[in-house]
């Protein structure tokens, strides 16, 4: 990030979708002493009206607006110090270098981009200007997460040798992903570059390693037209106006939430996205299950398998070692409940309905020849991503010190994004594939 002086440091942010809301509202309400949001730019005024509603809402100014063709000239008119980049996956790329080239900062939501040339393309900014790229890998401040980290450094069960990294996303987070633009691959990168990013990137920064051969099967199996021979499938294009869509769990009600109206159903006549297409509608070209086998630099092996269609939503990490074993589990929600099944991850419920969805997490350490014990561990809650959100943007835009070097750099991107680039290259073509024939990293 820029070099912190007496001044606040002043951002923009590229994207104003649901995304962005973390960031603004961290700069306006936890660290305006330190950082200062100045601008917006998008491809459609009405959510950047949106958000500048939203910031007078909460006692703000608004803020100025440009057109994303605008960005550049955003730049210098509004005398910005770095870039904030939360827009659509594939256009990271261009925000970031044009960022870079112009002198400035960036912090980017992951992932940092979805193919390998776009990778590159922001490597070689990087080095050709010397700024610095940040990727807001949120789940590395996770205090759960922390912890993993604190005990394989320290070695408690010795050399690591394999890991086993299992996620679920249930039938309320995992639909999500296949109503929106991220259902296309050429948007989001799939699955393994969207989201297993995040997962990529801990068991890195993890091990201090880097992946060096992937292997991986991926497929179609309950979305999308592939999935109506499982019987979950009604005729319509999109949930909004549509009869066959009441009381469907895998449709979305915009109109009924008064942020995704404002800034999805009523930006709608300006660029046309459409936030609740049916899950079951064709055009899906992402995977919905996906294993991948995947060796390490230090020759530790990871076996990871992805779910978006589970009956609950977690993830169990285990590490096997030369002196035993570490365990980490975490139910984020044990069961989807009728009342939220067509509710956001996230979304606030009230009374009765709120109580009903119950999560939990657990981190067990097995030495060899002695009982398991729980690793305790403080500061994690259920909401935020267990706390990291709050704890990722003090040191960003607060000026916090950050000891266990959580900060990811483009390099980091770079290295996450490989393991599911790789996995995507195989999935097409059912062969291993070495890392390095995709990019080299130095």
């Amino acid at each position: 990030m820029p070099d912190r002086t007496e001044r606040r440091l002043r951002y923009a942010l590229v994207g104003t979708g649901s995304r962005a809301e973390m960031f603004v509202r961290s700069l306006v309400l936890d660290h305006p002493g330190s950082a200062e949001l100045v601008a917006f730019a998008d491809v459609n005024q009405a959510r950047m009206d949106a958000h500048n509603a939203w910031l007078e809402e909460l006692g703000a100014d608004a803020v100025p607006t440009y057109h994303a063709s605008e960005f550049g000239s955003m730049l210098d008119k509004e005398r910005v110090d770095a870039v904030l980049v939360t827009s659509v996956d594939r256009t990271h790329d261009e925000y970031i270098v044009t960022a870079l080239k112009a002198g400035r900062d960036v912090v980017t939501e992951k992932p940092m981009t979805t193919d390998v040339p776009r990778c590159q393309r922001i490597l070689d900014a990087v080095a050709e200007t010397g700024r610095q790229v940040t990727v807001a890998f949120n789940y590395r401040y996770n205090p759960l997460h922390e912890r993993v980290r604190q005990v394989l450094a320290d070695g408690e069960i010795g050399e690591v040798g394999s890991v086993h990294f299992e996620w679920l996303l249930d039938v309320r987070h995992g639909a999500d992903y296949f109503r929106r633009w991220h259902r296309e691959k050429a948007n989001s990168g799939g699955l393994m570059v969207h989201k297993a990013s995040h997962h990529f990137d801990l068991v890195n920064w993890w091990l201090g390693a880097a992946p060096v051969e992937v292997f991986a099967y991926g497929r179609l199996f309950f979305y999308g037209d592939e999935g109506r021979r499982h019987g979950y499938a009604r005729d319509y294009e999109r949930a909004y106006g549509a009869p066959e869509a009441a009381g469907d769990p895998f449709a979305i009600n915009l109109a009924a939430n008064p942020r995704l109206r404002a800034l999805y159903l009523d930006a709608e006549a300006e660029d046309g996205y459409r936030r609740d297409q049916n899950v079951f509608a064709p055009g899906v070209t992402i995977e919905d299950d996906m294993a991948v086998l995947a060796k390490y630099s230090t020759g530790a092996t990871m076996t990871y398998h992805l779910t978006a269609y589970a009956p609950w939503e977690g993830y169990r990490v285990m590490f096997s070692g030369s002196k035993g074993r570490l365990e980490l589990e975490v139910v984020e929600s044990d069961f989807v409940s009728p009342y939220a099944a067509g509710e956001l991850k996230g979304a606030a419920l009230h009374g009765v309905q709120a109580a009903v969805e119950e999560g939990w997490a657990r981190l067990t350490v097995r030495p060899f020849w002695e009982q398991p014990r729980q690793v305790p561990v403080t500061g994690y809650t259920r909401a935020g991503h267990g706390g990291a959100d709050a704890r990722m943007t003090a040191i960003m835009f607060g000026g916090e010190t950050d000891p266990m070097g959580r900060g990811a750099t483009a390099r980091d991107g770079a290295l996450a994004l490989l393991t599911g680039l790789a996995a995507n290259r195989s999935f097409e073509t059912g062969q291993p594939v070495k890392v390095a024939d995709l990019l080299t990293i130095p």
